[in-house]
């Protein structure tokens, strides 16, 4: 029957196929700082997995903030997208706490793996404070989680390279704007390092911010190019 020859052609994948686990110990240096931690050094062919491998976005992050590590001192903080947590350990170093979150089970496991690493008494930059959860963006269940855990709320949020779909935008700043909220306008920031990869995120990402009833404004000094792009870094607050 031809119906049942179409059936015998579907080929189904179990998910394994896509994981490319073969992580690299790789050493990053920003400003006196030197981290060290398992990353792969090439994506993978599974697109959601892009958490881990470190990003142009993440390198601009650090940089800037090495250089400004004074605004870390005593912070609690909070970063959406973490992948392999080399923004949240080189944070850890200045700041009282730091949540670390990603959406994806597989780049869990490796920024648990990142945050153990560090968290050694071996260590001789031992990072306390590290904690990592997961955390999709608009989930509000899991954002109250977290909030349980830091009733307080955060000084900071934090993101890294994290603008790739369209369609995760209006979630991404569903999440901020609910966790800006908790601290109240003018006590709680998001400092989002932004690559430049097409004109249509470019706008999307400044347009959906404002919708959301957000202030966005470029931080003068930070646009430069990184990995061959356009980078820059955005401060982003309740109006």
């Amino acid at each position: 029957m031809e119906g049942e020859e179409d059936e015998d052609e579907i080929v189904c994948l179990d998910q394994s196929f896509f994981i490319n686990d073969d992580y690299q110990l790789t050493n990053f240096t920003f400003g006196s700082q030197v981290i060290q931690l398992f990353c792969l050094h090439s994506a993978s062919t599974d697109y959601d997995l892009t958490g881990q491998l470190v990003w142009p976005g993440a390198m601009l992050l650090n940089d800037c903030l090495s250089k400004n590590a004074e605004m870390l001192q005593g912070c609690s903080v909070i970063e959406l997208g973490s992948g392999v947590g080399i923004t949240g350990i080189l944070c850890s170093r200045f700041c009282h706490d730091f949540v670390l979150t990603d959406h994806n089970d597989e780049v869990l496991k490796i920024l648990k793996k990142n945050i153990e690493l560090h968290a050694s008494p071996e260590n001789p930059n031992c990072c306390t404070g590290l904690v990592a959860e997961k955390l999709e963006w608009g989930n509000i269940d899991q954002i109250n989680q977290i909030l349980q855990n830091h009733s307080g709320g955060f000084d900071l949020v934090l993101g890294a390279d994290i603008c790739f779909q369209q369609s995760s935008i209006p979630l991404l700043y569903d999440t901020v704007k609910h966790l800006l909220q908790i601290r109240g306008k003018g006590r709680c920031k998001f400092i989002l390092a932004y690559v430049s990869r097409t004109k249509i995120m470019d706008s999307l990402v400044i347009n959906e911010a404002i919708q959301h009833g957000l202030k966005i404004t470029e931080v003068a000094g930070t646009r430069c190019v990184v990995g061959n792009l356009n980078g820059t870094i955005f401060e982003i607050t309740l109006q």
